[in-house]
């Protein structure tokens, strides 16, 4: 199923399932317990927010190996992880505001892991049972903060630098190899696969669970193929991950 996180006209900040006929609301949440209700609402009632507010991002550097060579980087040989904090987490349509201490903001389409269930020291093949679905993520980096801290945390920490969305699928099998592109204001800028990503989703989960317990609701994000590049505000990305539908963000000024 395709799960929202929705503010609608008929009810609190709740979560949803997508319905051909609108949006079923729930009680509860899919991490804990949760039960459809009687209300199905329409798209018009209802806005988007970020599928899931996590504890914590953890980010996978160099993921692609043609997003390394853009780089001048080696490809790692055991995954590079950083982490985002949940404050820089928006949903669909919501704005990625430029900040005052960057000139270079670059937009990254990348897969997100939600995870369904504590997890720590898990094992690679045990690893599916553990996650909830995906969503698509732009994982925005102030690329000249980057290069000047030699650290990714500032660069990539900023308020709004993760969108997420538009809903979490439970059913997407990105070992099939899903097709991931980036646009801004309409031009492709991005154009990859998941069947490409250095490190598979079992095998992330499992390295960064050896190092962090990973919490329902945590997202851990993929990696980005070739193709980043700069946004200014009054720019309009957009994430399209096949099977999980587009995320769009406009960039606004300082």
């Amino acid at each position: 199923m395709k799960i929202v996180r929705v503010d609608t006209e008929v009810d609190d900040i709740t979560y949803g399932g997508v319905e051909p006929e609108g949006i079923r609301l729930y009680r509860g949440s899919p991490f804990v317990a949760w039960e459809p209700t009687e209300t199905v609402v329409a798209w018009e009632q209802a806005r988007l927010l970020s599928p899931v507010i996590p504890t914590k991002v953890v980010g996978v550097g160099k993921n692609y190996a043609d997003h390394a060579a853009e780089l001048v980087s080696e490809v790692p040989t055991t995954p590079i992880i950083f982490l985002k904090p949940p404050t820089t987490v928006v949903g669909p349509l919501q704005p990625v505001r430029y900040p005052e201490d960057s000139n270079e903001v670059h937009h990254e389409a990348e897969l997100a892991v939600v995870i369904g269930k504590v997890t720590k020291d898990i094992a690679p093949d045990a690893v599916d049972g553990h996650i909830l679905g995906y969503t698509a993520a732009n994982d925005v980096t102030a690329r000249d903060l980057q290069r000047a801290d030699g650290q990714w945390t500032r660069a990539k920490g900023f308020d709004t630098f993760c969108p997420l969305g538009p809903a979490i699928d439970t059913e997407v099998d990105p070992g099939e190899g899903l097709s991931i592109v980036a646009r801004v204001n309409g031009e492709v800028r991005q154009s990859g696969s998941t069947g490409d990503m250095v490190f598979g989703v079992g095998e992330l989960v499992s390295f960064i669970s050896r190092v962090m317990t990973l919490l329902p609701g945590d997202v851990i994000l993929t990696g980005t193929p070739a193709g980043v590049g700069p946004v200014r505000p009054g720019d309009r990305m957009e994430v399209e991950i096949e099977g999980l539908g587009v995320l769009v963000n406009p960039v606004v000024g300082r």
